[in-house]
């Protein structure tokens, strides 16, 4: 069943050794020749294990099946240095059900990445060799350059499509693209041409997220002086990034135009949009793309801040596994705003896993071509 169709984006700088062929038989290469082969991409996160299987559709794909669950493999590594063993026992059997899925579809290619937690983990070597025993599934792990490019390729379409919205006088010229993470949150200013097309002018990685806030400030979090320590550290580390990049000067030069687009692609944006929009349970078709003026961030923030630990709790669009994180999440979506106050925030239900999807299709059409040069 197809559940949602995402237009394909120009190559950008991810190199091809992420995506490795499948053990498949030749009538599944020929079937990746010509373009109706079935891809998949695994992203390991800090804080979920997701899963996307696709079928080429033109210059996109249709998604045939996914997968996600919340593993919290980021859990005492703040404290530790270290992945801790239940977390990785939760990673694994996870990964297992992945392994299962991928199994049945026998995809051609199957691009599989892990991210901050295993980056930063003394121990996520070990522990990437042990998936790889009790699953079969190779796990690469990336770099944060790598991990914003990926991101970046799945919006291009959402870019494109602000562009074409507006009139050539107020279309963004630029976009600052941030990623809330369970463990890092990945930042990427943009120059987009008029037909919205980016171009990769610089991006960081901050070493905070969800998880490691939640964990920093415990009970504390889910009280109003916890949420503003968090707004605050979070806003320090924004600083070294507006120094190099005068982004709040290029938003006040363009006034209420909207050259600067804010273009959010974690859970806590998706979130955030849901209650902005007041949805009484969370719809992606509604959410994806859904372009928010300030004002309205700022009301969704308040009425999150608002809902206390009960609220999260029972709120349709957040719910008992993702309650803990979303006050963290909110104050760091509520410092890049502060420090960044562009008219307009666009919000995508899209990232890494469908960025790697989108450049496995690729790298299988064009077996040939080698790694593209950075933008």
């Amino acid at each position: 069943m197809l559940l949602w169709h995402l237009p394909m984006a120009e190559p950008t700088a991810v190199p091809p050794s992420l995506f490795t062929r499948a053990h498949a038989p030749p009538r599944l290469q020929r079937d990746a020749a010509a373009g109706s082969a079935v891809f998949a991409a695994l992203d390991l996160g800090t804080n979920n294990c997701r899963l996307l299987v696709g079928r080429p559709t033109g210059r996109g794909f249709a998604v045939l099946d996914s997968f996600s669950r919340t593993i919290r493999l980021g859990e005492g590594l703040e404290q530790t240095g270290r992945l801790d063993p239940s977390a990785m026992n939760r990673a694994v059997s996870a990964l297992a059900a992945c392994a299962e899925r991928l199994a049945r579809w026998r995809p051609a290619a199957v691009a599989a990445v892990a991210t901050e937690a295993c980056r930063r983990a003394a121990n996520g070597v070990e522990f990437l060799a042990r998936v790889h025993r009790e699953t079969g599934l190779a796990i690469l792990v990336i770099s944060p350059r790598e991990e914003a490019l990926l991101a970046i390729e799945s919006c291009t379409s959402l870019l494109a499509r602000a562009a074409a919205a507006t009139a050539a006088a107020a279309a963004p010229t630029r976009a600052l693209l941030f990623d809330i993470g369970g463990g890092s949150t990945e930042l990427a200013w943009l120059r987009l041409d008029q037909a919205g097309r980016p171009s990769l002018i610089g991006c960081a990685s901050l070493p905070v997220g969800v998880v490691t806030l939640a964990e920093r400030h415990g009970a504390a979090a889910f009280a109003a002086s916890g949420f503003v320590a968090m707004s605050a550290e979070t806003a320090l580390l924004l600083a070294p990034f507006e120094a190099v990049h005068c982004i709040a000067r290029e938003i006040r030069h363009a006034g209420g135009s909207g050259g600067v687009l804010l273009l959010g692609t974690s859970g806590t944006a998706t979130t955030l949009a849901a209650i902005a929009l007041g949805l009484p349970r969370y719809r992606r078709s509604l959410v994806d793309g859904a372009v928010l003026t300030r004002d309205a961030a700022c009301a969704a923030l308040a009425a999150l801040q608002g809902l206390g630990h009960g609220g999260l709790l029972a709120h349709p669009c957040i719910g008992p596994d993702r309650a803990i994180f979303v006050r963290p999440g909110a104050a760091i979506f509520a410092a890049i705003i502060a420090a960044w106050p562009a008219p307009r925030i666009m919000v995508a239900d899209r990232g890494l896993r469908e960025g790697l999807l989108l450049r496995a299709i690729r790298t299988h059409r064009e077996p040939r071509a080698g790694p593209t040069r950075a933008p």
